[in-house]
């Protein structure tokens, strides 16, 4: 059985919106909630991008039950992988142990804006790891000095640690990201039904370990008001990982997403009320080995998606 988790977006809900919408994804039945880390959303027609991290702590006393989880981190240019190692371990504790850490290799979109260079794909997988090894060093308690090839840390100790570290996930998307997830996660992260990202993940070293997905949808009585709000929304996702992790702006992501039809979001996004094609969704990361996934809901009808998988969701989805 696949468990199924809420998506916090804060690219297109406010920071009070979002602690609204944790109670409710709690009260729903859902077993756990990943949140976006962006300093920009993807399009200004988004309209948010409250800082992820007040955003937890706030949830983890607002809720009691679901797991949180960022989806996902970049620990290398806007944050110092020591920051991300305390902050980290403080949610862990503001949660009772709720908490882990999603991390991957980042966006231009939201790293630039401290006004370091983008590095090719090869520098960032090299940077993740190394703040990997700082992470978790300080997870592991007592004063740390490091010296790297991207990253320095002197004499550094986190005086507020969980008894148990978080779990640590990275998200992958082809070779290079399954090689480093396999050796360094408790779990992989990814946003497609590929089979291939989980037997590589496995076969790295992760074999048994949990692979997380999320998929967006955009459910609604009106499909084709939900097909127009998709496309509005979500039209930067056509141009997949090699678009969307080197564009540095909303208004590049506008460009591109001005050729997008709702056609394209439409096969990328199930549109409408059509429950059984969610389940679809859902069926295909489980036929490609995930083992838990993550719901998005598109827009601002949160609560009546929330209502809609306590009522029927929900059930469709445990007969999977």
């Amino acid at each position: 059985m696949v468990t199924i988790g809420y998506t916090l977006m804060c690219e297109q809900r406010g920071p009070k919106d979002l602690i609204d919408d944790v109670q409710l994804a709690e009260r729903a039945g859902f077993e756990f909630a990943v949140i976006s880390d962006h300093f920009h959303p993807w399009l200004e027609a988004q309209g948010h991008s409250p800082y992820a991290w007040s955003v937890l702590g706030a949830a983890a006393q607002a809720t009691d039950r679901i797991g949180l989880m960022t989806y996902v981190t970049c620990p290398t240019i806007r944050y110092h992988p020591a920051i991300v190692a305390q902050k980290a371990a403080t949610v862990a504790l503001l949660s009772d142990g709720r908490f882990r850490l999603g991390l991957g290799a980042g966006e231009n979109l939201n790293e630039h804006v401290v006004g370091k260079r983008w590095p090719p794909a090869h520098l960032r997988h090299e940077m993740l790891g190394e703040a990997v090894e700082i992470i978790r060093a300080l997870w592991d308690g007592g004063y740390l000095t490091y010296q790297g090839e991207h990253f320095e840390v002197e004499s550094a100790k986190l005086f507020d640690l969980p008894d148990t570290p978080p779990e640590l996930g990275i998200a992958v998307s082809g070779q290079a990201s399954c090689a480093l997830a396999g050796e360094l996660a408790d779990l992989m992260i990814a946003t497609e039904p590929k089979p291939e990202l989980v037997k590589m993940f496995a076969d790295a070293g992760g074999a048994g370990k949990s692979a997380v997905a999320q998929l967006p949808v955009c459910w609604g009585p009106d499909e084709a008001a939900c097909r127009a709000l998709a496309r509005e929304q979500f039209g930067w996702a056509a141009g997949g990982w090699k678009v969307q992790a080197e564009l540095p702006s909303p208004v590049n992501f506008a460009a591109y997403a001005q050729f997008v039809r709702e056609d394209d979001i439409a096969e990328l996004v199930p549109c409408g009320p059509d429950l059984d094609a969610i389940v679809e969704g859902v069926r295909k990361f489980a036929e490609a080995g995930f083992t838990e996934v993550a719901l998005l809901q598109i827009g601002d009808a949160q609560a009546e998606f929330c209502d809609l998988y306590q009522s029927d969701l929900a059930p469709a989805l445990r007969a999977l």
